[in-house]
């Protein structure tokens, strides 16, 4: 398949690139695809944020010549892109567990993070449900924001709406949806992020619903501009399942805008979507 075989080129490219500084327009130029995109979706596949995986794959390099030779530890911060051996072994000793002049010494453990390789697995054998819908108005979201770790977030936001409903905030946004109902992107929304990809230890979550009202106190007005979305029901199974299936095979990317999570009323089928703002791929 194409895009196994351009990720795996973005891989080799990085592997020999790991004594330069890296440049993310031209992995994502390998790629096909725009920047947001590859970061977006090698972090969901992986696990790992791009700029992770680059930043390990330097530090076991950088163990392995230590161990093997008498290079000062300068010369291999300056080697993998650390501007001070102070820099470099914080880093080497945050993730290694002991110092760089430590990992010469007979017995001490060390890890290894081996390099990546995309390979074909048997998936798709459950259907994914969607459908694609063209908003050609701005939508309006009023609400409050909360920030939320990236690494807890599936945690973390249920809580988030569990506390809105106990200090009164979800009552008044069901109360203001109910002012002016809109027929598509009806419901309670959250949207995730802003205009960059979740690649962070933090962003921005902003619970609220579409209102064309005057703005009431203590909230605030976010405003989407008019796009293409890809809206699968099921938020928590669709975001598993985005990035490693849909997306690679379905011609689209992802739009540099957030994506919203949809929670409709009681007899609402389904009772909530994923809504992921989408482009053709170039």
């Amino acid at each position: 398949m194409e895009w196994l075989d351009r990720m795996n080129n973005v891989l080799d490219f990085i592997e020999e690139s790991l004594e330069q500084e890296i440049d993310y327009k031209q992995l994502a130029k390998i790629a096909c695809c725009s920047e947001f995109h590859l970061s977006r979706m090698f972090a969901s596949i992986t696990g790992v944020p791009l700029s992770e995986y680059i930043r390990r794959r330097r530090l076991t390099l950088a163990a392995f010549e230590l161990q093997k030779s008498d290079i000062r530890i300068l010369e291999v911060a300056n080697k993998y892109g650390y501007e001070s051996a102070d820099s470099f072994s914080r880093t080497f000793q945050k993730t290694h567990g002991i110092k760089p002049s430590e990992c010469r010494h007979q017995g001490m453990q060390l890890k290894a993070f081996p390099k990546i390789s995309f390979q074909l697995s048997i998936k798709g054998d459950i259907e994914m449900k969607y459908r694609i819908e063209k908003l050609d108005f701005e939508i309006r979201i009023v609400g409050k924001s909360k920030p939320v770790k990236t690494n807890r977030a599936f945690k973390s936001i249920p809580t988030l709406w569990s506390k809105a409903k106990k200090e009164g905030f979800m009552q008044k946004f069901i109360d203001m949806s109910w002012e002016n109902p809109k027929c598509s992107l009806e419901g309670i929304l959250g949207v995730c992020g802003n205009e960059a990809a979740i690649t962070d230890e933090e962003f921005s979550y902003f619970m609220g619903v579409r209102y064309d009202g005057e703005l009431p106190e203590e909230m605030q007005a976010l405003t989407i501009p008019p796009s293409t979305w890809a809206v699968f029901p099921n938020i928590v199974e669709a975001w598993k399942r985005l990035y490693s299936e849909w997306i690679p095979t379905s011609g689209y990317e992802l739009a540099n805008l957030p994506c919203i999570e949809c929670y409709y009323g009681p007899g609402h089928n389904p009772r909530h979507e994923l809504w992921v703002p989408i482009i053709l791929n170039k």
